[in-house]
């Protein structure tokens, strides 16, 4: 049975490993998001009184 003969399988699991860890967190990281929240002003919005009563 060649699907319980570890040495080929042991390989492909470790290069898929090596690129999962390697090559795949710095594609992540390096995405640019187009809406950066960090890029908004933080004044807040002046509102005007009310002028009427509650009760």
């Amino acid at each position: 049975m060649p699907q319980l003969n570890p040495r080929p399988w042991f390989w492909i699991f470790m290069f898929a490993w090596v690129i999962f860890l390697g090559v795949l967190p710095k594609k992540v990281l390096s995405h640019k998001f187009l809406n950066d929240p960090a890029s908004e002003t933080k004044e807040t919005p002046v509102s005007a009184p009310w002028s009427w009563r509650w009760h």
